[in-house]
């Protein structure tokens, strides 16, 4: 190994390190150039090899501002452009947002090196810090960023190989396992670099290929089955414009051009419609416009299933859902909602402050976690409404009953961002994770239809109004991810963090010279 490290000037570290950070975006989608996936942790990593724990806090939160200063720079477009906040705030609450993230990877940098100093008696001692320490600790605190403070999973390192040579572990150890994977590779790379023999390089190259000929290989096991018939199937995208989704002088408008679009779809076994398509409440319509679409639907043998808001009556509580109209009638409320979009934390003190805290219909209830299962077309449904989906281990929660997967979501906050894009890609990975099909309708893009393994059968384009057709089959059976969920990398992190615990118990003493 390289005895000195080949950078030690401060600012040069601070410098690659907000650099890696701001890269790794673009090894997720739009882009997907998956190459930084590596690159950019392998850098943090080896900035981490001799840096003390001052220091690796610091590369490591310049490293988390970089990360989501670009990679979640669209939460600007829904403050800004659709929550009527002026610039200066906008850009104020977004660097707000960003600078608290960041901080995860602050930690991760401290307790990284804290470890990493902890093992200094070992002669392998970076061998250790690269291969457990420091992709352990970077996936732990990936999943407590997934549920602290309800959670925000969004760029996690998994999601960017939802299309390479790893992706075959999904289905057994998720997202999260999949990025402890890909982040086994990066410092599998720089090992190699670091190294000087021949013969440990090559070792090294070997495992790194082994690790993906593996993941293709998983890749080609089919975990699930078909179930029934396969389904023909319609997303409608009406791509409406978002400045007029509480506007009641627009609601005509909308309410006509969803029934138009899917009247020329009747040959379809199943027709979706996004999250709020019908921005009025269930009890507005339902004697007019939701019968005559339900005897029309049952007519012709079809489902619908349309998102819009459905209040409680007695307690005056509204949720955001998803209702099935035809064969079988149903509705799904939202479990996981947004804070500041669909409730605000500390309502009584924070209504009135801001525009962007006093939307329409911007508190929500949420529904209850063991509500039935939205049935359509046949089929038993795991539904999920906009960022919902990015919760692996509450998708799973309507499995293995449901046979197919549908989500409806509103990606007209984001405008022309990251967001649609990187949304889509996580989604595919519950299709992936999940052994189940796809069908995800979307305000105004990206609708897509999605295989069983994550694989897109058809999608929409952005922007315009447009219907995306395709035919799905839907599956039975379970993954290994829906029997045991998070559990296994949880228990692999345990057992690490153990053995690390004990190889620091009973470190050899180096001799005095």
């Amino acid at each position: 190994m390289a005895a000195e490290p080949l950078l030690s000037q401060r600012h040069a570290r601070h410098g690659l390190a907000l650099l890696a950070g701001a890269a790794l975006p673009l090894a997720f989608e739009p882009f997907a150039f998956l190459p930084l996936a590596y690159l950019a942790p392998a850098l943090l990593f080896y900035l981490w090899l001799d840096a003390t724990p001052r220091q690796a806090l610091l590369s490591g939160y310049l490293f988390g501002l970089g990360l989501f200063g670009v990679g979640v720079s669209w939460v600007y477009v829904a403050i800004h452009e659709f929550g009527y906040a002026s610039v200066l705030l906008a850009a104020f609450l977004t660097a707000l947002f960003v600078a608290f993230l960041a901080l995860y990877y602050g930690l991760l940098g401290y307790l990284a090196v804290r470890v990493r100093n902890a093992l200094s008696g070992y002669p392998h001692q970076r061998l250790l810090s690269l291969l457990l320490v420091f992709p352990a600790l970077w996936i732990a605190l990936e999943w407590v960023r997934g549920w602290f403070l309800t959670g925000f999973p969004w760029l996690n390192l998994g999601y960017s190989q939802i299309d390479s040579g790893l992706a075959g572990y999904a289905p057994l150890l998720g997202s999260y396992g999949l990025g402890w994977i890909t982040l086994l590779g990066a410092a599998l790379l720089l090992l190699i670099l670091l190294y000087r023999s021949r013969r440990k390089q090559l070792g090294l190259l070997l495992v790194f290929v082994a690790l993906h000929l593996l993941g293709y290989g998983l890749l080609q096991i089919t975990w699930t089955q078909p179930q029934g018939q396969p389904l023909r199937a319609s997303l409608i995208q009406g791509n409406l414009p978002q400045a007029t989704k509480w506007d009641p002088q627009a609601l005509a408008k909308r309410l006509s051009l969803y029934r138009e679009l899917t009247g020329q779809e009747w040959d379809s076994d199943l027709v979706v419609w996004p999250e709020n398509a019908l921005s009025t409440f269930y009890h507005n319509i339902e004697d007019d416009y939701l019968a005559e679409l339900q005897q029309r639907a049952r007519k012709h043998n079809t489902d619908i299933v349309l998102g819009l808001p459905v209040m409680d009556r007695q307690s005056r509580a509204y949720y955001n859902s998803l209702l099935s109209v035809g064969r079988s009638p149903g509705v799904y409320h939202k479990t996981h909602l947004v804070p500041f979009g669909e409730y605000v934390p500390l309502e009584s003190l924070l209504r009135g402050m801001i525009a962007f805290f006093d939307l329409p219909m911007s508190s929500f209830s949420a529904g209850d976690p063991g509500q039935p299962l939205l049935q359509a077309a046949g089929h038993p449904v795991a539904a999920t409404v906009c960022y919902e989906d990015v919760f692996g281990e509450e998708v799973i929660r309507q499995l293995p009953e449901a046979t197919l997967m549908i989500n409806g979501s509103n990606n007209a906050w984001y405008g022309d961002s990251f967001a649609p894009h990187q949304h889509l890609q996580i989604a595919r990975m519950r299709a992936l994770e999940t052994g189940r099909p796809l069908l995800r309708a979307t305000t105004n893009g990206i609708s897509a239809i999605v295989d069983h393994k994550g694989r897109m059968i058809a999608r929409s384009v952005q922007f315009e109004t447009h219907v995306t057709r395709g035919t799905i089959h839907p599956r039975q059976g379970s993954t290994p991810y829906i029997r045991f969920g998070n559990y296994p990398v949880l228990l692999l992190l345990l057992l690490i963090g153990v053995a690390l615990v004990w190889l620091v118990r009973i470190q050899p003493v180096t001799p005095p010279e």
